[in-house]
């Protein structure tokens, strides 16, 4: 028997958990990049999310990851105010954070007993993790519950 996964790089997703003022909609948006997340990227994702929301204001609460403090990244945040404001997360508080209800949930289904010859194999169980989420709209209201959060 030959194990395949030793040599493994890294997929890094980043995740948002959208909801309309109102509670009326919810709706998650993922992007997946072969590495790590950093600044720039991070960027690219949120110009990304940008164009889900035209002319609309978004307020984005936020964990303590690094790239979301670095220079590049407040510089970027400065020029967007016109259409977000960033809320912080204490520097340690995954509890406190939704979108990491949602991986619990997509590791606990998904990617539960998942052996992918490589990491872009993962790809296809991630998508269709977020696709259950986003088909059972009690899902997402229960991970901002959960997060001590309501409308």
């Amino acid at each position: 028997m030959t194990h395949t996964g030793g040599n493994w790089t890294r997929l890094s997703i980043a995740a948002a958990l959208a909801f309309r003022w109102d509670g009326r909609r919810r709706r998650c948006y993922f992007q997946t990049r072969p590495g790590s997340y950093n600044d720039l990227a991070l960027i690219a994702f949120l110009r990304a999310l940008k164009c889900h929301f035209p002319g609309r204001h978004i307020i984005l609460v936020w964990d303590g990851l690094g790239g979301h403090k670095s220079r590049v990244m407040l510089q970027y945040l400065a020029r967007a105010r016109t259409w977000l404001t960033v809320e912080r997360l204490p520097g340690y508080a995954p509890e406190l954070n939704p979108v990491e209800q949602i991986w619990g949930n997509i590791k606990g289904r998904e990617l539960a007993n998942l052996c992918p010859a490589n990491i872009l194999a993962l790809r296809g169980p991630l998508r269709a993790g977020f696709a259950r989420i986003r088909r059972r709209s009690t899902l997402a209201f229960g991970f901002l519950r959960h997060a001590g959060l309501s409308f």
